[in-house]
Parts: C-alpha cells; sequence; structure tokens
C-alpha cells in the first residue's frame, strides 16, 4: 500500500488558496496593520470559499475535513504573506472543541458561524503568573445556583477585541475530591465584569494582544462546555490543533521569506553572476528550504494523527512539528534578510518586520523549552526537574 502524503484534493486546495493568497498578499496586510485595522476583506473571503472552516462538520455548514486541510489553508496564505493568524484560534482551537465536547445548542449556535466567518471567537488559557500551565491557572470557576462566577486573569490573548467571546479556561472544584480541574467557558465579549486591556507590542500584527480580567464573571450554566469532569482532555483537543496550525503559520512565513530571498538572488548581480550562483548565497538557502520541508512533514503526521483521532499520537508529533516549524521559520527569515543585505532592512522588501514576527512561532504557544521538557520526559522517558 502507497502512503500518500497529500491527496488530489489536498494539492487542489493548496493551488487554490495560493491564488487567493496571491491576489491579497503582503501588500494588502501590510496596508491594513498600518491602518491599525483587520483583514476583513480576506477573513470574508476565505470563508465564502469554505476555506476557515475546511475542518468543522459538514452538518454544521463546514466542509467536513479536518486540522490537515485548515493547516494548509493558513501555510498557504502564509507563503502569500498575508496569513490570518485568528485562524488558529477560531476555527482551530474554538471550532475543534466545540465540534468535539459542545451542547447541541453550542453547536447550532457557534459551528455555522464560525466556519461563515460571521463571528470568530478567542481563547483565553495563558496567565500572567502560570503560563499556559494548566495545573497553576488561578482563574477559578465556582457554582452559584445554576450559575457559574469567574474570577481570574488573562494575558497575551489575541483578537479579543473582534471577537464575539472568548473561550475561557478556569478551574472548578471537583465535588468528589475537593481538587481543583480545567473547565472550559464561553464568555461572551459584552459580559458584566469582562474587561480587557490591550498589550503595548513591539510586534506588529492585524491582531492586538489583550490582557483579560474576569471580574466575578456570572455566566449560565451553559456557557460550559461539555463535562466540567473531562476538562484536560477538552483542553488538550484544542491544545493540539493550536500546535499544529501555528506550525503551518511559521512553515507559511518561511516560505514567504525564502520566496523573496530567491528571488532576490537570481536577479540581483554583483561583477558578473547573480549571487544565487554563489554557493555562500545558495547553500544556506537551500538548507532553509530543506528545513521547512521537514517541518512540514511533521506537520502532516501531527495532522493525520489528529484527524485519525489518535490524541495521544498527535500530541507527541504536533509538539514536535511546532518546534521544528518554529525553528525553521527563524532561520529562514534570519538568512533571507542575511541575503538582501542593507534591502533586508527596508521598507520596500518587508522582510525586516518578519524578524521579530518569526520569534512568535518559538515563544508561543509554548517555548521551545517546555516542548524540549516534553520530549524529554514523555518521549525519552527521562526523569522531570519540576
Amino acid at each position: 500500500m502507497t502512503t500518500v502524503l497529500e491527496t488530489d484534493e489536498h494539492k487542489a486546495l493548496r493551488a487554490a488558496v495560493a491564488a487567493l493568497g496571491t491576489r491579497y498578499g503582503r501588500e494588502y496586510l501590510t496596508k491594513v496593520i498600518a491602518a491599525g485595522a483587520h483583514p476583513d476583506e480576506l477573513w470574508s473571503e476565505a470563508a465564502k470559499l469554505g476555506y476557515l472552516g475546511v475542518n468543522l462538520p459538514e452538518e454544521y455548514g463546514g466542509g467536513g475535513g479536518g486540522i490537515a486541510e485548515l493547516s494548509i489553508v493558513l501555510e498557504e496564505l502564509g507563503a502569500a504573506g498575508c496569513p490570518l493568524l485568528m485562524m488558529v484560534v477560531s476555527p482551530a482551537i474554538c471550532g475543534t472543541v466545540i465540534a468535539r465536547f459542545g451542547t447541541e445548542d453550542q453547536k447550532q449556535e457557534w459551528l455555522p458561524a464560525l466556519a461563515d466567518g460571521t463571528r470568530t471567537m478567542a481563547f483565553g488559557i495563558t496567565e500572567p503568573d502560570a503560563g499556559s500551565n494548566s495545573h497553576r491557572i488561578t482563574t477559578t470557576a465556582r457554582r452559584d445556583g445554576t450559575d457559574w462566577i469567574l474570577k481570574g486573569r488573562k494575558v497575551f490573548i489575541s483578537g479579543v477585541d473582534i471577537a464575539d467571546a472568548t473561550l475561557i479556561v478556569g478551574r472548578a472544584e471537583d465535588a468528589r475530591t475537593g481538587k481543583l480541574k480545567p473547565c472550559l467557558f464561553i464568555v461572551p465579549r459584552d459580559a458584566p465584569g469582562f474587561e480587557r486591556r490591550q498589550i503595548d507590542m513591539e510586534l506588529h500584527g492585524a491582531e492586538k494582544q489583550f490582557e483579560l480580567t474576569l471580574d466575578d464573571v456570572r455566566l449560565p450554566a451553559e456557557a460550559l462546555v461539555g463535562d466540567e469532569d473531562a476538562g484536560l482532555l477538552q483542553l488538550f483537543a484544542g491544545l493540539n490543533p493550536e500546535r499544529i496550525m501555528t506550525a503551518a503559520f511559521a512553515i507559511g512565513m518561511g516560505r514567504y521569506a525564502l520566496s523573496r530571498a530567491i528571488t532576490y538572488a537570481r536577479e540581483r548581480t554583483v561583477w558578473r553572476d547573480p549571487i544565487g550562483a554563489h554557493q555562500a548565497i545558495a547553500h544556506p538557502l537551500a538548507q532553509a528550504h530543506i528545513d521547512l520541508e521537514l517541518a512540514r512533514l511533521m506537520m502532516q503526521k501531527a495532522a493525520f494523527l489528529y484527524d485519525s483521532g489518535d490524541d495521544a499520537g498527535a500530541g507527541e508529533a504536533a509538539n514536535m512539528a511546532k518546534y521544528a516549524a518554529g525553528e525553521a521559520c527563524v532561520k529562514a527569515v534570519d538568512q533571507s534578510v542575511h541575503t538582501l543585505g542593507g534591502n533586508g532592512l527596508t521598507g520596500e522588501f518587508g522582510l525586516a518586520s518578519l524578524i521579530t514576527a518569526s520569534r512568535v512561532a518559538r515563544i508561543a504557544p509554548v517555548s521551545r523549552e517546555m516542548i524540549l521538557n516534553y520530549v524529554s520526559h514523555q518521549t525519552l522517558g527521562l526523569p522531570k526537574s519540576y
């Protein structure tokens, strides 16, 4: 039996999304960012073409595919210079969690709107003192009759200003053990006590970062997503797609930078020959291409395992894919800027801003050091240092 990495349908999807991305491109996204706006036109068109909801169930307006298809969409938009970061959050994390664990009412309310792009949802897990350590999360959820009361803080939450709601990770007391366990809640953006403050970032993107304060936010019972006793399972059902999509984001960015450098290296002539004829230029670009291709292979493996229902296997592969893609992206961007020399730092060529942006995939949603911890403990069976 022959293993096919990508089906003909996947290849057709890549080509179609690449064509859409090319019509918008880096110039479009740069103008949007400069204006302090959001890429609404691209988001809406991608939704109408079925790309945003390609991973969501068909019975709720989605494409019936999986994270494999959604990662292709984000990668190709990134390779065209116009990635949509909210794809990582809205359809990949929130859409997946609701599709797998939400009530029928939650699915009816959110999935069609997430698929057609008319509504978006943010995701709130990171906290000032806990990072993404779900065991140290201090945002608490306590019962008050049939309602829930949420109290806590979140930080570095993307796109809260444009999201209709935020999927908040809190901790509720287990009635049997008295211990706190993670639970997920849909918090509407206008909920009383739900406040946001924009964080001043050196990273310039269309999607802004926020610190959230939940000051006794009262939610009805139906705000809880899934079973309150299955919080970790539900949480990691969203975190694995997040890592896979972050890999897609990084690979797309690396491919975009590399394409600009390759074009420049073919055309820029010093003395008699194009600079790309010299191995000192050509070999590092070739190495960057190889690293991106290897990262994509691991991303494809992770997406395949996740879409097949192998959550444990997907966890390992998703972390490895995110690590590999983050490293490959940073190296590709660095080498691309270096290839252009002084031109690599100009606004005309648009690569310098990627020096900061490429760092995101090394840091978020989990640092490369924590991934190395995961692999050393979970894969290699080495003892923990913490």
